[in-house]
Formats: C-alpha cells, structure tokens, sequence
C-alpha cells in the first residue's frame, strides 16, 4: 500500500507542487522543521563549549529530532482511517515531502534566465538553489552547477523520500526529510558546525547510500547510455560526497559533458576533482538536455513505485 501512497504523493506533487496560496497561507512542512532545528541549535550550540561536548549535543539533538519527525509520522499514519480516505490524506501529506516539480521548476528558471535575460539574470537565479559564489560565473560554469544540483537533488528531493516512503510509509518519509534538512542546515564543514552537525551529516551519508546509487543507475538507464553507466562507476568515488557523485557522474555521462572540477564558496576556492573529465564544459542549452533526461527518470521513479504496489497486490 505505500508504494501506491507515494506514487500518489508523487503524482500530486508534479502537477501541482506546493501552492503559492497554500504556503502564503500556513509555509511549508519543511520550513517549519528547520526552524525547530534553528532553535535546537541556537540552544545546543555554544562556542564556550568543547568540540567534544558540542559533538554530543548534536548528536543528541540531531537523534531527537530525527526520532520526533518518526513519531509523528507514525501517529499520523496510526489515527488516519485504513481505508481510500486515509490513504489519499496519506498521498496528499507526503506529496509536501516530495520535490520532483520544484526542483524542475527552479532549475528550469535558471534555463529562462539565460534565455530570456542573458547571464547576469542567469547568475542571479542560481545564486538561489547553490551555495557556491555566483557573481564572476561563465556561461559554462552556471551551467555545470544547474546541472550538479539537478542531479544531487533528484536523489535528495525525489528518489530518497520515495525510497524510504515505499519501504517505511510516512515514519520513514518524515525520518529521512528530518535528516536531510538537519544536514543542509548544520551539517557543515565549518568552524560553527563542524562539531555539532557531524552526526547529522554522517546520517544524511547513510540515509541517502541506496538512493543515491539508486538515482545514478535510473539516471544511465533512462539515458541509454552505455557510456554513463562507465563514466558513473569510474568517477563517482572521486566526489567528496559518498552519494552525490553517483548522480553526478551519471549525468556527466550522459548528457557528455564534464562536471564538478574547483569552485568558490566566497572567499575559499574548493579543488574538486573532474567527473567525465574528458569530456568538454556544458552550455546554456545542456539544462534543458538535463530537465528532459530528469523528467524520464521522475517517470521511471513512477513505474518502479506501480511495479511494487502491483508486486504486494494480495
């Protein structure tokens, strides 16, 4: 039964996403995690405190929450009605948890900018899905990190939750979305999070292991490309995530083109290492080749959530 819940969470989402109304209205699921987690760490964070007592608190902060967005999730799906009424309230709580429509839409904003508006706009639209320093970008490098974050964020904002939907039903959908938003907020290399977000940041790695390889492999397939699938398992392990190079390289196989390679966040320059590196740097016009072989794979995503709801049909 969670497969079919969220293949229609899925389904929901795409066509409709989380309305402008409906989040003027009352926000958004995840923003209201986040700021229980700025709390949390505002809180439990305290720089008079040693690298090993702010380890532990983030550990224990990082468990609770984790364990509290569980247990919700679980009461939701225990006190709703086992029957259609329950699963479409079910369908419509895990469609907010899912990102396949606005991750196309704000990579795709990045494609009109440039088309529309030219590379300034362009720079500016991307400043809002990276964390990287947009201002001195070339047309190559917008490109590389639309393209980086549409491949990373298939796997975090649509096949995770999908996966641990499917295996787990909402305890699991809400476990992961905790974890990954606790690792975007203070799961951080940095002097502020290193210590306190390095549970939530191990976490993430785990949560993400399958689906990530998961991403990489629907990314090949749906591609047709013999050459990504060698591109994925050559490069993969040279990113400095244990799960976002599998995506990545798999896009950078497919499409032909290479990506990831140094890039500033501020005044740091990161030397990450090539993926496809032989290949040469992506256009303007390789996003749209990107948002195209992501919808096949949202699609794919799809078949796969029927092909395990009719596989437990009694």
């Amino acid at each position: 039964m969670t497969a079919w819940i969220m293949l229609a969470g899925l389904a929901v989402e795409a066509l409709l996403g989380w309305p402008d109304a409906l989040d003027r209205r009352i926000g958004h699921p995840v923003r209201w995690f986040g700021r229980l987690v700025e709390r949390a760490e505002h809180l439990g964070n305290r720089e008079a405190w040693s690298k090993p007592a702010r380890g532990a608190m983030g550990g224990l902060v990082t468990l609770f929450l984790v364990a509290l967005a569980g247990l919700i999730g679980l009461a939701i799906q225990l006190v709703l009605p086992n029957d259609w009424v329950g699963s479409v309230l079910m369908a419509l709580l895990a469609s907010s948890l899912i990102a396949a429509r606005s991750l196309h839409d704000h990579v795709a904003d990045v494609s009109s900018a440039f088309e529309g508006a030219g590379i300034d706009a362009a720079r500016c639209t991307l400043s809002r899905i990276v964390g990287r320093e947009t201002a001195e970008l070339d047309e190559a490098a917008i490109a590389r990190a639309a393209i980086e974050s549409l491949a990373e964020n298939t796997s975090d904002g649509v096949t995770a939750p999908l996966f641990w939907g499917a295996l787990l039903g909402l305890p699991g959908l809400f476990a992961y979305k905790a974890i990954n938003t606790l690792d975007s907020m203070i799961g951080h290399r940095n002097s502020r999070y290193e210590a306190f977000g390095k549970i939530a940041a191990r976490l993430d790695d785990l949560a993400n292991l399958i689906p990530a390889r998961l991403t990489g492999t629907l990314f090949t397939l749906c591609a047709g490309s013999g050459r990504a699938m060698k591109v994925m398992f050559r490069d993969a392990r040279k990113h400095r995530s244990p799960n976002a190079g599998w995506p990545e390289s798999a896009m950078a196989g497919a499409l032909a083109i290479r990506l990831s390679g140094p890039r500033a966040y501020g005044a740091a320059t990161s030397e990450e290492p090539w993926l496809n590196a032989e290949a040469g740097d992506p256009d303007a016009a390789d996003i749209r080749r990107a948002l195209a072989l992501y919808q096949r794979v949202v699609v794919a995503a799809a078949l796969l959530l029927a092909a395990l709801g009719w596989a437990h049909l009694p």
